[in-house]
């Protein structure tokens, strides 16, 4: 078993171990997005004061804020909207579990990100491949990692106040905010029409290939065969990290930062040692995670297939809950 306590497999039965630690967190991955829904929609204040879910509460309102902001015309001037209206918005986006799920995985990347300044002094913005990228004689890569730089430092300042810009949400998602406001506006003609030129002046500015995600996408992508470099995450940071892990396991980004909580261990390691990482590797970056953690013996005979064969065994490799 992956715990804090050393393991008792055998080489032999590790396979049927993690395979149990897999079944077993992804159990605990499904009960995630009702429970995590039931409290934010909560009325009780004292349910946030957790951080987790005061943050997600604070990136649902701003969205809403954004998005009748918006419809309003665009004043400039947060709040000018009719009392009520956000939380009627907030309480339509908590209905959506995709949404839901990768503002969960937002928050708790954010949390990652700041236990490892405080642990291992790891800037949040400035990593050292982030800085050898800005240092690289290529104009191209240089420029895409400063844009990447001005991206964290935004998103990481726009985490502290607990927001989230419209822009910075996966197509999909910003897709489905849209129709929820849509589907709240109703048929009046002239809501109808507003709403429709926010829709519009919103998607024709929409570029998911510059917002941070899409930045550190770009970012892995160019480093071609040294993307291996970026599973360091001393080295990469926690974003480039996570987006490069994402990207070698096949699992979507979401899946991948649920994975460094401690009930989904097992698919961590999976994750790692399916995307090339030798078990060597594996067991530095759960020194750097997870300190605590041991993994089960016989870990080091779980080749890259086998890993990625007993990650496809589990549920669909999409947003959890999703």
């Amino acid at each position: 078993m992956i715990d804090r306590a050393v393991p008792s497999a055998s080489g032999e039965n590790v396979e049927a171990v993690l395979r149990e630690e897999l079944a077993r967190g992804d159990a605990m991955a499904e009960t995630v997005l009702p429970i995590l829904r039931h409290l934010i929609a909560a009325e009780d204040s004292s349910v946030f004061s957790d951080e987790i879910l005061a943050r997600i509460r604070g990136m649902l309102a701003d969205l809403a804020n954004g998005l009748l902001d918006a419809l309003a015309g665009g004043t400039g001037q947060r709040g000018g909207h009719v009392t009520g209206e956000a939380e009627l918005l907030v309480r339509a986006l908590i209905d959506n579990p995709a949404l839901l799920s990768h503002l969960h995985a937002l928050a708790l990347e954010w949390q990652l990100t700041e236990r490892l300044q405080l642990r291992l002094a790891l800037d949040p913005v400035v990593s050292p491949l982030v800085q050898a990228m800005i240092s690289s004689a290529d104009g191209t890569t240089q420029g895409l990692a400063m844009t990447y730089l001005a991206a964290q430092a935004r998103w990481c300042q726009a985490q502290r106040r607990m927001t989230l810009p419209p822009r910075e949400l996966p197509g999909d998602l910003l897709h489905g905010l849209l129709l929820t406001v849509r589907a709240l506006v109703g048929g009046a003609p002239e809501m109808t029409e507003r709403t429709a030129r926010m829709e519009a002046g919103i998607r024709q500015s929409y570029d998911e290939g510059a917002s941070r995600l899409g930045l550190a996408a770009r970012m892995i992508t160019s480093l071609g065969g040294e993307a291996q470099a970026a599973l360091s995450v001393a080295h990469a940071g926690v974003p480039l990290f996570l987006t490069a892990l994402a990207l070698g396991s096949g699992q979507a980004r979401d899946t991948v930062v649920l994975s460094t909580h401690e009930a989904q261990l097992a698919r961590l390691a999976l994750a790692l040692r399916s995307a090339g990482l030798e078990p060597g590797d594996v067991e530095k970056q759960f020194l750097a995670l997870h300190p605590e953690v041991t993994l089960p013996a016989g870990f080091d005979r779980v080749g890259p297939d086998l890993a990625a064969a007993i990650l496809s065994s589990g549920p669909p490799a999409g947003r959890y809950g999703a």
